[in-house]
């Protein structure tokens, strides 16, 4: 499945963003040649299965220009990249604790010409500063995930919906989200038609999520 599958979804993007967005699927061919960072099969289906999956967070959630976006445990840079190419003026911080991966996300920032985004090798608790969204691609249970990420939310929200976590999952996330009162739970076939989104989600946690 080619890049068109993005137009199908966001038909507004500039010149810019479609070149970036073309330009994708052979810098990852490459780059996974190399250090394989993501899987042959998606690498056949990177539009579908990384790049439009990554992009369901815009659908949801728009950011400001100069807002603060932490992408945690980025893999060879999903969603952070897709995310940074639609959303130019906003900072995008990618972490992962492995090395090679973070390499990769180095590259294709470089190779796309991007300037909004900061890749960085570490532990996630180890990053310092505060930031409007986190967003991630099921890393971890949330409850583990939201121990690594205490304190790291911005308190005060400068966009409609109050900041918080932004996470890509699947499956049946019941028990996983129980005690959290305030989540928020979206079926991303209800904006995609295509068949793998057919049990993935979307799970909004607000900064307060306690409550």
């Amino acid at each position: 499945m080619d890049y068109t599958i993005i137009y199908k979804y966001f038909p507004d993007l500039t010149d810019l963003q479609k070149q970036q967005i073309e330009k994708l699927q052979h810098l990852y061919q490459d780059w996974n040649l190399k250090i394989n960072v993501v899987s042959r099969k998606d690498i056949d289906e990177l539009y579908m299965r990384h790049v439009l999956h990554s992009l369901a967070i815009a659908k949801f959630q728009k950011f400001n220009p100069r807002a603060e976006v932490l992408d945690v445990g980025t893999g060879g840079g999903f969603p952070g990249i897709p995310l940074a190419i639609l959303f130019p003026e906003t900072h995008f911080t990618l972490v992962d604790a492995i090395g090679k991966k973070i390499k990769v996300v180095q590259e294709v920032v470089s190779g796309l010409e991007i300037e909004n985004v900061t890749a960085v090798n570490s532990r996630v608790e180890e990053i310092k500063g505060q930031f409007d969204f986190i967003v991630s691609r099921a890393v971890a249970a949330m409850p583990t995930f939201t121990h690594w990420v205490k304190g790291k939310i911005k308190k005060k929200s400068e966009h409609e919906r109050k900041n918080g976590i932004l996470y890509l999952k699947g499956g049946d996330l019941e028990e996983e989200l129980k005690e959290y009162r305030t989540v928020e739970i979206y079926d991303l076939s209800a904006i995609f038609e295509e068949e793998f989104f057919e049990t993935k989600k979307l799970v909004y946690l607000p900064v307060k999520y306690k409550g």
